[in-house]
């Protein structure tokens, strides 16, 4: 069982790491096109820039694979999962963006999962599919699931769980984590939601920084487990006809459940009778450490997250992309000199629109915003609105 000491180590920890990063791809191309890959048995190669599609199964499948990066990758559509791992260990899914799959990243039996920084539109299910990232018996050390963006929009997609862990474990030195998701939209599933930990079992996942929006029946979810710590999230849903709990513990399986955290989270959710709904304890987990250290009646609403959380690239030809330069920067961060009388607008992390103006130079002065994380939306061209957002961080 993990001390308190040891439970506050881990989060200020982890509120480090938190703001060291933006969310999201942020590759845009070019792409060249590929057939699905499947390899068995491959190791230390990196898949990098390509562009599949399948109508027959999986865009990308490994099995019994080792130190494999999967880069800057565009996948779907696909009536399988846009990447299917199977025996795997020290795989990274980085930087890629995955539309209209069946679950974009599956992890099965695997050790050294990371995926950080894709961007997922629509998975489509059906289940025990629709996820943007499933984690199934997956152990041991070095598993992340951060950063990264998944938006389903109703009649268009097919999700069950956002994130799920089904009896996976990590150690207790190097939890599994899932820290600083953008979740958007969910539903109609009347079973499946936003980040469900602990799924027939489980221990060592930490849960944080994330912020979710109308995920679906229910926001962040402990189904069994130990050591599961649920820190600092934000939860928003409105009323739907699938809504229910904004945060629940319930031990739903034989396995234990004991030694559970959850604090500091802010939730705001509206069940489909009309009434809020913020939490629920099933009262057979034990005493969770936190339960009243939550704000369980936030003031928040929907635009915790931006407007815009994926970025559209076809709004722009490569010529068009938006490169800064530095990134991370102390300062100025510089742009091409083209997009000169261009419009910016700042925006915070959790939405709010910090400054906006006209680009009149080659650079936009960060000088006197405070260190973090912020998301600046370029309109490239007034009269036809062009736009593209790019994640940046002053330090």
């Amino acid at each position: 069982m993990l001390s308190v000491k040891k439970i506050l180590i881990l989060f200020i920890l982890f509120n480090c790491i938190v703001t060291s990063y933006g969310q999201g791809a942020s590759f845009c191309g070019p792409y060249t096109v590929s057939a699905p890959i499947i390899l068995n048995g491959v190791n230390n190669i990196t898949i990098s820039e390509l562009e599949l599609t399948n109508s027959n199964g999986n865009c990308i499948t490994l099995s019994n694979c080792q130190n494999i990066i999967i880069e800057k990758c565009k996948l779907g559509s696909s009536i399988g999962n846009g990447i299917d791992l199977y025996n795997c260990t020290n795989i990274t899914v980085v930087d890629c963006r995955m539309d209209s799959v069946a679950t974009a990243v599956y992890a099965n039996e695997c050790q050294g999962i990371s995926v950080t920084n894709i961007e997922v539109t629509n998975v489509q299910g059906p289940m025990p599919r629709g996820q943007m990232v499933q984690f199934n018996k997956v152990n041991g050390t070095g598993n992340r699931i951060n950063f990264n963006v998944v938006e389903n929009v109703v009649g268009e997609s097919g999700q069950e769980d956002a994130i799920n862990t089904f009896q996976s474990n990590g150690t207790i030195e190097d939890p599994i984590q899932i820290i600083g998701n953008w979740i958007r939209g969910g539903g109609p599933s009347n079973s499946g939601g936003g980040i469900l930990v602990g799924d027939s079992g489980g221990s060592n996942v930490i849960v944080q920084n994330n912020i979710l929006v109308n995920p679906g029946q229910y926001g962040i979810a402990v189904a069994s487990g130990t050591n599961m710590q649920v820190l600092s999230n934000q939860v928003f849903a409105q009323q739907q006809s699938y809504t229910n709990v904004g945060i629940y513990v319930w031990n739903q399986y034989s396995s234990p459940c004991n030694s559970i955290t959850v604090m500091n989270n802010k939730v705001h959710w509206t069940n489909n009778t009309g009434a809020l709904n913020n939490r629920w304890d099933g009262g057979n987990c034990g005493i969770i450490n936190g339960w009243d250290n939550n704000d369980w009646s936030a003031n928040i609403n929907s635009t915790i997250l931006p407007e815009q959380i994926v970025l559209d690239c076809s709004t722009f030809s490569n010529d068009e992309l938006v490169r800064v330069f530095p990134n991370p920067t102390t300062g100025k961060i510089f742009l091409s000199p083209e997009l000169q009388n261009s419009y910016f607008s700042i925006f915070s992390v959790d939405g709010k629109k910090i400054k906006s103006g006209k680009i009149e130079s080659d650079f936009i002065d960060l000088e006197d915003l405070n260190n973090g994380i912020y998301l600046i939306k370029i309109i490239n061209n007034e009269i036809d609105k062009k736009h593209q957002s790019i994640k940046v961080i002053k330090e």
